[in-house]
């Protein structure tokens, strides 16, 4: 008896014994911290602040590194040199701290995935985590241990070129894809040497850039940013984010850089976030450029002071905060602060203990990472349209014509933030048709156009003559990588050069034409939708791009990518998105549109509702939008209660049947509408989703579990609160089209 009581007096210690043993592991990091911390001089902390570029000039910095003025160097690719500034630092330097290498690793190091907005169009958290485990494996063989990604700007108009690097337009979609990719990221453990920091940026509100221009002032009001564009950010840090990374952006006036309600209260008051907090690109010295701080010092001091940590290139803390501490405008405490917060990434990196990297690890382009890069292309490519079952391709198709300037461009099928990426290894179109299927079908190549802008129509012809010879019309569009990403903002989304002429030139042969894109954002590309039997829409793919495509045009892969993007008509309906508010006059979609407005008609208000008399009542392709070679009935919408109290969690079930032919995945969303609020409140917010792998006549009942307590927002006394009342909630394939039900939330 007394060994049971021994026994069960340690199963009563095991929780005890094991926080304790949690709580010396923090600890340890803690008292490191403070233990180094207390040996630095003003100098030295300053120096842990400031990263910079060399620009592979590793001898001009050596100097700085053993004063110990460096706290992280950018863009060293060179494991070797990698190795070369450690030393430095570890055994030259007064304290011996290693500096933290980064590099912007956005979708691939080596291995080039889909572009984020891609990588969001698979609706799938497994395979975008798989893909930044794989760019960190990558990666950190070179000695990058920090990641300045993953973007969770929420983009609502595609006439922003960073939209690309983004997860799209929606805030649930961007938290969950950013969650999974801090994960993939950072693995298991900060420490492993596999693992990068990653970065949430751009903290807040890039994406809202007025205009659609890049850099651009955004007017985000506090309750608009609260409950659209930082629950992305709240997810990342919730998932153990790193760090973090300012904007460009100043919002009603202040710099993210300088902005102490965002850092400051949100960030380290409300989510008691304890990781780093990096200026982006210069952005400390560009707030003399907005006209809020008149030098670098100043830049410096209202930097600092707002809560960031470590500037990125433009050393104004290197050179002014130490006479602002003398000053007084600066605290040692706030210093000391971001200096902890450094120290602790470096030590919870475990660049104390292994700053080196092994030189001769070969894991770039490895089978697994290629397998992983292929699935992703393959499940981020959207089905827009499919007249007559025309894909996949049938075996009656003997001949195919590939056309278009995008068919064999491997630089520009990468997209866009690819540093190192290397085309030599891009699986275009083309080859992949040649080399996979080249015995099964002819297949005639001529592109018809050199490159997407190309205005040259001398081409076309010889397009058209192979598209005559053909079964089948295989059209390649889009745009290059350099039309999108940062500073890459325009205000035209049509097809460029003379792809649209060539697609019209093609339709006309009678033959069907299935037009592939690929772009790093949405095109208003109506006109050629129309022109064509069918519609693929790839968002720049990456390595394996060309293989994955070839499957799904003959069927070995079947469509399953969404919409992460509401598609405009045109570029006039810019920012389109779907969980906009009601209007006290909406739509009813039977007002009069231009084209038939009587001449000399008498002046009408044509209905009193809010819509464009040119583009209709809707968009071209609505968000969450995607076909399949298959198609899928929804019934039995069924809800676990009809009246919940707000520590409740609502069931959510309904069935999900392949109605075709073909086996298929179809990705079954959740959406939900707070009908009355005390302020007005979306139409549709995205609250789930699940894909669904179904054989053909396989019915399955898709379960959601939707805790009452995420209807929760920021009410009119800007309190996050769910408040009571009456709500709506769909089930179903797109967010244009589900079943509904009913509920109510009662106190």
């Amino acid at each position: 008896m007394k060994h049971l009581k021994l026994f069960s007096a340690c199963l009563i210690m095991l929780p005890f014994l094991a926080c304790t043993h949690q709580g010396m592991k923090v600890d340890t990091i803690e008292n490191k911290v403070e233990e180094l911390l207390g040996k630095m001089t003003l100098q030295e902390k300053i120096g842990q602040m400031n990263q910079l570029s060399p620009n592979g000039n590793i001898d001009e910095m050596a100097g700085l590194i053993k004063e110990g003025k460096v706290g992280s160097l950018l863009n060293l690719t060179d494991p070797e040199l990698v190795n070369r500034v450690q030393e430095i630092a570890v055994k030259k330097s007064r304290l011996g701290i290693p500096v933290l290498m980064s590099r912007d690793v956005i979708h691939g190091y080596k291995t080039i995935f889909p572009i984020p907005l891609g990588q969001a169009a698979t609706f799938n958290l497994e395979i975008v985590e798989a893909g930044a485990r794989v760019a960190a494996i990558e990666a950190s063989s070179d000695g990058i241990r920090w990641t300045f990604a993953p973007m969770i700007d929420v983009s609502r108009d595609a006439r922003w070129g960073r939209m690309a690097e983004s997860c799209g337009e929606d805030p649930y979609l961007n938290a969950v894809m950013g969650a999974a990719m801090v994960r993939g990221f950072q693995g298991d453990s900060l420490s492993d040497p596999t693992a990068m920091a990653a970065c949430a940026k751009h903290f807040v509100g890039y994406g809202a850039a007025e205009a659609g221009k890049d850099y651009n002032s955004t007017f985000i009001p506090e309750r608009v940013l609260r409950n659209v564009y930082l629950p992305p950010f709240e997810a990342a840090a919730k998932a153990g984010c790193a760090t973090f990374m300012t904007s460009f952006n100043d919002n009603d006036g202040v710099p993210s850089t300088g902005n102490a309600f965002i850092l400051r209260k949100v960030l380290r008051g409300e989510w008691n976030y304890d990781g780093m907090v990096v200026t982006d690109w210069a952005s400390a010295t560009e707030m003399i450029a907005h006209g809020f701080c008149k030098d670098a010092k100043e830049a410096a001091w209202k930097a600092v002071n707002a809560g960031v940590d470590m500037e990125m290139v433009s050393g104004s803390f290197l050179g002014n905060l130490e006479a602002l501490v003398k000053e007084g405008k600066v605290s040692g405490k706030t210093i000391d602060d971001a200096v902890r917060n450094i120290l602790r990434l470096k030590f919870r990196l475990g660049l104390f203990d292994n700053p080196y990297v092994v030189t001769d690890q070969k894991v770039k382009y490895a089978e697994e990472h290629l397998a992983k890069a292929k699935e992703a292309a393959g499940e981020s490519v959207i089905l827009l349209k499919n007249a007559d079952e025309v894909l996949p391709l049938k075996d009656k198709v003997r001949t195919v014509a590939v056309v278009g300037p995008m068919a064999d461009a491997p630089h520009d099928q990468m997209g866009t933030w690819v540093f190192d990426g290397e085309k030599d290894h891009t699986q275009t179109p083309l080859k992949a048709l040649q080399e996979m299927y080249g015995d099964r079908v002819q297949v005639i190549y001529e592109p018809g156009l050199a490159y997407s802008r190309d205005k040259n129509i001398a081409g076309i012809a010889k397009a058209v003559a192979a598209a005559r010879r053909a079964d089948v019309v295989l059209a390649f569009v889009g745009e290059e990588a350099i039309l999108s990403g940062e500073a890459h903002s325009l205000a035209d989304l049509s097809l460029r050069g003379a792809q649209s002429e060539l697609v019209e030139a093609l339709s006309k042969t009678g033959k069907p034409v299935v037009t592939i894109v690929m772009a790093g954002r949405p095109l208003t590309i109506g006109k050629e939708v129309e022109e064509s039997a069918a519609v693929l829409y790839s968002f720049h793919p990456g390595t394996m791009g060309g293989p994955a495509i070839a499957e799904l045009l003959f069927g070995e892969m079947v469509p399953s990518g969404k919409t992460p993007v509401t598609f405009p008509k045109m570029v006039g309906q810019l920012p389109v998105y779907y969980a906009h508010h009601h209007t006290g006059r909406a739509p009813s979609g039977k007002e009069t549109l231009i084209d038939d407005i009587p001449l000399e008609a008498g002046q009408t208000s044509l209905g009193c509702s809010s819509f464009y008399m040119d583009a209709g009542f809707g968009p071209l392709f609505p968000f969450g939008y995607g076909l399949s070679y298959t198609t899928f009935g929804y019934d039995k919408l069924v809800l676990s209660a009809d009246k919940l109290k707000t520590g409740d969690v609502l069931t959510a079930s309904v069935n999900v049947t392949n109605t075709g032919k073909y086996a298929g995945t179809e990705v079954v969303q959740l959406y939900v509408q707070d009908k009355v609020a005390s302020v007005t409140r979306p139409v549709k917010e995205l609250k789930g989703f699940q894909r669904v792998a179904l054989q053909p006549g396989e019915t399955r009942t898709v379960i959601f579990s939707l805790p009452v307590s995420e209807l929760a927002f920021w009410n009119i006394d800007m309190k996050k609160v769910v408040e009571p009342g009456d709500f709506k909630l769909w089930l179903g394939t797109n967010s244009d089209e589900g079943l509904s039900a009913e509920f109510e939330v009662i106190d």
